[in-house]
C-alpha cells in the first residue's frame, strides 16, 4: 500500500521559515518523481514544485521561485520543501504527491500537513 505522510508545518509570521517533510512507503520511490501541491481554503490546488527520481532535477512554480526549496533523500525514501521568505499569501494545506513532476492531476498525496502565515 501507497503511504505518504506529511509533516512540519505550523504558524509562523510573515518573513518566517519552515521545513515540511514527508515520508513514503508502499513504492520504489527512487524511481518515481515527486512533487509538493497546496490547497488554500476555496481553491483549487496548485502544483508548486516537483523533482525527478535519480537526478534530483527541480521545478518550481513562479509563486514560489527563489523562495521554496525542494529536495529528496532517495535512501529515506523522503521528500523535503524549504520554504523561507513566507507569506501571507502561501497559507494553504501542502501535500506531497507521488509521480507530480510539472503538474498536478490528482496523484496520489498525504493527508497534508498545515501551513498558516499570519501576524
Amino acid at each position: 500500500e501507497v503511504q505518504l505522510v506529511e509533516s512540519g508545518g505550523g504558524v509562523v509570521q510573515p518573513g518566517g521559515s519552515l521545513r515540511l517533510s514527508c515520508v513514503t512507503s508502499g513504492f520504489n520511490f527512487s524511481e518515481y518523481a515527486m512533487g509538493w501541491v497546496r490547497q488554500a481554503p476555496g481553491k483549487e490546488f496548485e502544483w508548486i514544485s516537483g523533482i525527478s527520481g535519480l537526478s534530483h532535477t527541480t521545478r518550481y512554480a513562479d509563486s514560489v521561485k527563489g523562495r521554496f526549496t525542494i529536495s529528496r533523500d532517495n535512501a529515506k525514501k523522503a521528500l523535503y520543501l524549504q520554504l523561507n521568505n513566507l507569506k501571507t499569501e502561501d497559507t494553504a494545506m501542502y501535500y506531497c504527491s507521488k509521480g507530480t513532476w510539472a503538474s498536478y492531476a490528482g496523484e496520489k498525496r498525504g493527508q497534508g500537513t498545515q501551513v498558516t502565515v499570519s501576524l
